[in-house]
């Protein structure tokens, strides 16, 4: 049984009957990996352990590692650095879609500064513990973690100023609903920046696996598909292209990296 299919829109989504299954399977998964770190592997590959080689292949700098707890540097199951790419500004609202350990939030609530919030959303219970123990141990008192649903985000409406997300939404059974979520929760002028993975021609038996959902393929988007994904949501100022960061699998998986704004 096929766990794709194609919406109504264009872009491919988890069948009904299988979304829990998707989000029970890469639930456990990721609390495996945070909770054993000999068993991690990290988003888009097959290696043993994610240490902070990956995180530097992601393209965080040694700087930017140096000033977060090595459990978090150890745990950065991203494919990107899209804080870096952000202009996040003091005194903004930031939330982080699929959150982690907690890397890419302690990074953006330095630049938020201390009159700023940065909010974190996973919804694995593991993921927010031990984030919010790298939260504490790195002294920074601007953010908070949240439990729930990129779908179904626990955020007011219109009170975000940036989004950020690292590798996260190509899990997402269903992606248009996380746009759509992420629309939702910005400020008007409010912008999204998101690193994450998008395919080319990807074979179907890819699709129907859930440990290729899990390593954040089998779930990911052919290209157009995600633009036109992030179009239906509302947003503009989106490029034609998305800049291919790092081709994979033959040529059929991408790095990419993307923004767009909400007017």
């Amino acid at each position: 049984m096929s766990i794709t299919k194609k919406s109504c829109c264009g872009t491919r989504e988890a069948a009904p009957q299988q979304q829990n299954d998707v989000k029970e399977f890469v639930k456990k998964r990721y609390a495996d990996r945070v909770k054993a770190p000999g068993m991690t592997s990290c988003c888009g590959t097959a290696s043993g352990s994610c240490d902070s080689a990956v995180a530097l292949s992601a393209g965080y700098t040694e700087e930017q590692l140096a000033g977060v707890p090595a459990h978090a540097a150890e745990h950065s199951f991203g494919c990107g650095n899209p804080v870096a790419l952000a202009g996040i500004r003091p005194g903004q609202t930031v939330l982080d879609i699929g959150s982690g350990a907690g890397i890419d939030v302690l990074l953006a609530a330095r630049k938020a500064g201390p009159e700023g919030h940065v909010i974190g959303l996973d919804m694995t219970i593991e993921m927010i513990e031990a984030a919010t123990k790298n939260a504490v141990e790195a002294g920074l008192s601007n953010v908070e973690f949240r439990l729930g649903d990129a779908e179904d985000m626990p955020v007011e409406s219109g009170t975000v100023d940036w989004i950020i997300s690292n590798c996260v939404i190509n899990l997402a059974p269903d992606k248009a609903k996380v746009f759509a979520e992420a629309y939702r929760v910005l400020r008007p002028g409010g912008r999204i920046l998101v690193s994450d993975l998008v395919t080319h021609g990807l074979p179907e038996t890819a699709r129907k696996s859930l440990e290729a959902w899990a390593f954040c393929v089998g779930g990911a988007l052919e290209e157009e598909d995600y633009l036109a994904a992030i179009r239906g949501a509302g947003f503009k100022s989106i490029p034609d292209e998305l800049a291919r960061l790092a081709p994979s699998l033959a040529g059929k998986v991408s790095s990419i990296k993307i923004g767009a704004v909400k007017f």
